[in-house]
């Protein structure tokens, strides 16, 4: 998902892009039952690397696994990057769209949930312009074990409402939304953008719920401006 991501280093930053428990067709380890889970593990990442502060950011459920891992260890934080997010927990109404996927992913498989949400995380200029893209996102969705997702969408569901931690956010902050996302609208970001006291807020054109896949030259060229001149 980050591959586009990785130049980043040219300019001599470390780039490391956690490989998240279950996802990927990994069974190793035991099934992740929060959100909290999640972040610990890549806390664990952090310190078995010595790495003692770190830009730390997230797209969409990467964005609930990074306010978790500030709530739990908000001294790893150099720098945040919230992309295509929100601080929200579900509303009732989320919980039971959420449910209805579980239903999905447990009857019909992950080619079935792969048709069900394509539309909704890409852009239309995307799945008209960038059948590469869309190729990708299918298969990085099929790949997941019915397990894993089943333990992600029940860790989504439950997950804490991070509002009030935004105004305990004072590391420098980039927050990231596509301008066609339908799912953490820009609307989302400007909200955020006036909660988190001095972030800046970058929408990428063109660009749905998955914008460093979608727009990976418009996504690195706003990260790359955050990191040097705020971080």
């Amino acid at each position: 998902m980050w591959d586009g991501q990785l130049v980043l280093s040219e300019t001599g930053w470390r780039v490391i892009a956690p490989h998240l428990r279950g996802m990927g067709g990994e069974h190793r380890d035991p099934p992740a039952t929060s959100i909290d889970d999640y972040a610990a593990d890549v806390i664990d990442l952090l310190d078995g690397l010595h790495v003692e502060d770190a830009v730390i950011g997230g797209l969409s459920m990467g964005g609930y696994v990074t306010f978790a891992l500030f709530r739990l260890a908000p001294r790893y934080f150099r720098g945040m990057v919230l992309a295509d997010t929100r601080p929200q927990a579900d509303t009732p109404a989320d919980r039971e769209s959420r449910q209805r996927m579980l239903s999905l992913v447990r009857d019909r498989g992950m080619p079935e949930v792969a048709d069900e949400v394509l539309p909704n995380l890409l852009a239309h200029e995307t799945i008209r312009a960038r059948p590469d893209c869309v190729s990708l996102v299918r298969d990085l969705i099929e790949v997941n074990s019915v397990s894993a997702v089943d333990c992600a969408l029940r860790a989504i569901m439950t997950r804490q409402d991070s509002t009030p931690v935004l105004t305990s956010i004072h590391c420098p902050t980039l927050i990231v939304v596509g301008e066609h996302d339908a799912i953490t609208p820009p609307s989302v970001g400007r909200d955020m953008l006036r909660a988190v006291g001095g972030s800046e807020l970058a929408v990428v054109p063109k660009a749905g719920h998955l914008s460093n896949l979608e727009q990976p030259e418009a996504f690195n060229a706003a990260l790359s401006r955050f990191l040097a001149h705020r971080v």
